[in-house]
């Protein structure tokens, strides 16, 4: 059954990051989260910090490979990559990978925009002919997903802590950045405060 998700909508019908994604760590339980760099990071934290998370800086396109190595070093728990459209691109090669690693308590969330937020709201290349989700079904992730509209957006909760992985989604979501809120930006500590947690 489907959890019910507060939806909030741009003028355009667009969903708005900052409220999905806090809806959704409110719904996490025990999952560990591994955020990828700017927006996804920022939105997480804003939600609430917690030594559950795993903030990633300063490596673009390595927040999904993180997340496999999290979720093969935990197998008793959910882990849950939170990313960007622009980070998942950069390591889109990682995706083969974790389908033949195939863990299955491993979800991914790429939070799509179609910009490259960082740089300076460039459109990105999932604004064109990319589909992500395709892409990962070919690399051999048995559940895949794009979610755009507030009817399909109520079985997100369920694809990222229920379903058996890996999963792969990706949100659609309205373009633009709320205030950025940073979390530690200290790498030693953040792997220290992550380890502790575990």
């Amino acid at each position: 059954m489907d959890q019910q998700v507060k939806i909030s909508v741009d003028e355009q019908g667009r969903l708005r990051r900052r409220p999905l994604v806090a809806d959704l760590v409110s719904k996490r339980d025990d999952a560990l989260l591994v955020t990828g760099l700017g927006g996804a990071t920022y939105d997480v934290a804003a939600a609430g910090d917690s030594d559950k998370n795993f903030y990633f800086w300063g490596g673009m396109g390595l927040t999904a490979m993180t997340g496999l190595g999290v979720a093969i070093a935990q197998p008793d728990r959910r882990v849950v990559v939170i990313t960007g459209d622009g980070d998942m691109m950069m390591g889109i090669g990682s995706l083969a990978t974790i389908a033949s690693a195939a863990p299955s308590n491993l979800a991914i969330l790429v939070l799509d925009n179609e910009r490259f937020g960082e740089t300076g709201e460039q459109i990105g290349l999932s604004a064109g002919c990319t589909d992500m989700a395709l892409m990962a079904k070919g690399a051999g992730f048995e559940t895949t997903a794009t979610l755009s509209t507030e009817e399909e957006i109520g079985s997100l909760p369920g694809l990222l802590y229920k379903t058996p992985g890996p999963v792969f989604v990706v949100a659609k979501v309205a373009p633009g950045n709320d205030e950025r809120v940073l979390p530690s930006t200290d790498g030693a500590y953040l792997t220290r405060r992550f380890r502790d947690a575990l």
